[in-house]
């Protein structure tokens, strides 16, 4: 058996598979967020510890975990976790949602270092511009602060003893230079750090450690290998099997993905898209990201009071955009604007306005906001035919016809098997234990096809060109 272990924003994920890769049984436990100032979001560690410890022991209490022969890990991306000398955590974790950094992370950005060297703009959800903020707002912590680590890189020091990351996470740091695969020294010596501060470098498929003997509680073999891992979207690449150049994938979930795998390092910082590191080796991915895909359908539902699944099965087949529009900014947005300050907006009402005219701007605005990714990442020269979705928005086929539509690329349904991140950590457990490489990563059985409606195309079009200019004038007033 081989172990995923996913920690989300929300919860933490962990999933078996057996040596044919079929899911043996999965469990979860939730994490809360906490905002204690407008922009922020933290999470204390201690949580991840204690909500890991409860998926796995969930999982042991039907299956014997003696049996496991390999772990790997995922998790959000960009979170600063700040460890003292004795490892101990100096402060909550600064996560990926986090833009307190706007002002620290523009200077950084102004700093044609950072572009340079890791393929990217530097984002306040980056991890680089925490450390900044912290160093500027939080003295005494920054002084004692001796080792950074990513999130799922915490959970390893638990797992292993380790101070270890990995590829995919650390491209997401703005410290590493993305096309050598290694850390920067000049961008952490800008930002008043040293080589010393950050853990050692390993692929996703590496092993990273062995389970420490005192966590014989848990059920687990000591010395079980762990695997580098991935962050959460190059882990569900792999457990997509997004791993070869052309394949992508769209992720509806809390925030919003478009991933492209190539098999060379593309970088385009200028669109506002992420070129990171993939989880295989000699593997990189371009990637754009919106801050709010079902999350905003879920903000709706609150303002409506209806969940949103209510909300979407209340809608018939596809129809054109309307006059009502949604930008979807509710936190600001990455791709490809890079604003932190942009909020959202819904105009475009008129007296016939209803709830579910209001539903299907919320989806049409997630899509639109798809739709800058793709156009974005098409100005590198990177045009994918189509696309495998997944994430919790998915469940939705008007949702899906709407982003297909707006993107004019066929969408695959996979058959509904588990492939999301911590099945993907999972294959990586497997590949690092056994030594398998990226044709381990096979793509799902697809269950349907969403096309675009070409009836619609234009209409659609004609919306994102409003939409376009909504955020023209939107800029004005946020």
């Amino acid at each position: 058996m081989y172990l995923g272990l996913d920690l989300g924003t929300s919860g933490v994920k962990a999933l078996l598979i057996d040596a044919d890769q079929r899911v043996l049984g999965s469990a979860t436990a939730p994490l809360t967020v906490s905002r204690p100032a407008p922009g922020w979001s933290e999470q204390d560690p201690a949580a991840w510890i204690s909500a890991t410890r409860d998926a796995i022991t969930a999982l042991g209490a039907d299956h014997d975990l003696r049996a496991v022969k390999g772990i790997g890990l995922s998790g959000q991306m960009h979170g600063a976790t700040l460890l003292d000398a004795g490892d101990q955590v100096l402060r909550p974790c600064i996560l990926w949602n986090d833009t307190r950094s706007h002002v620290e992370a523009a200077a950084m950005d102004a700093d044609p270092r950072f572009r340079a060297i890791t393929g990217n703009i530097v984002f306040p959800g980056f991890t680089a511009p925490k450390l900044a903020w912290v160093k500027a707002n939080e003295p005494d912590i920054f002084a004692k602060t001796t080792k950074v680590l990513l999130p799922k890189d915490y959970l390893r020091l638990w797992l292993t003893g380790e101070h270890v990351a990995e590829m995919s996470d650390a491209a997401g740091t703005a410290w590493l230079d993305t096309g050598a695969r290694a850390w920067a020294p000049d961008l952490l010596e800008a930002t008043g750090l040293g080589l010393d501060h950050m853990p050692r470098l390993v692929e996703g498929t590496d092993t990273s450690g062995g389970v420490r003997a005192d966590l014989a509680d848990l059920g687990l073999s000591p010395g079980t290998p762990v695997a580098g891992g991935a962050g959460d979207n190059a882990a569900t690449a792999v457990g997509m099997g997004i791993v070869n150049a052309g394949e992508a994938f769209v992720s509806i979930g809390t925030s919003g993905v478009l991933f492209a795998a190539n098999d060379g390092y593309a970088p385009d910082p200028d669109t506002a898209l992420h070129t990171f590191c993939h989880a295989l080796p000699g593997a990189w991915h371009q990637m754009g990201v919106i801050l709010a895909a079902s999350d905003a359908l879920t903000w709706y539902g609150g303002l409506v009071g209806a969940t949103p699944a209510a909300l979407t099965s209340a809608l018939g087949p596809l129809q054109a955009p309307g006059r009502a529009l949604f930008l979807p900014y509710l936190g600001g947005e990455r791709t490809p604007h890079n604003d932190a300050q942009i909020r959202a907006a819904l105009i475009g009402l008129d007296h016939g306005a209803d709830q579910q005219a209001g539903t299907r701007a919320v989806l049409e605005g997630v899509a639109f906001a798809f739709r800058d990714c793709l156009d974005a990442m098409a100005a590198t020269g990177t045009r994918p035919a189509r696309m495998v979705a997944v994430g919790g928005g998915s469940n939705s086929d008007y949702w899906l016809a709407a982003i297909a539509t707006a993107l004019n690329t066929p969408i695959d349904v996979p058959d509904g098997s588990d492939t999301g991140a911590a099945f993907g950590a999972a294959r990586l457990g497997l590949m690092a234990a056994e030594g398998a490489d990226a044709s381990t990563a096979t793509q799902p059985a697809i269950a349907r096809t969403i096309d675009p409606d070409p009836a619609l195309t234009a209409a659609f079009d004609a919306a994102h060109t409003r939409y376009r200019a909504a955020y023209t004038a939107l800029q004005e007033i946020s």
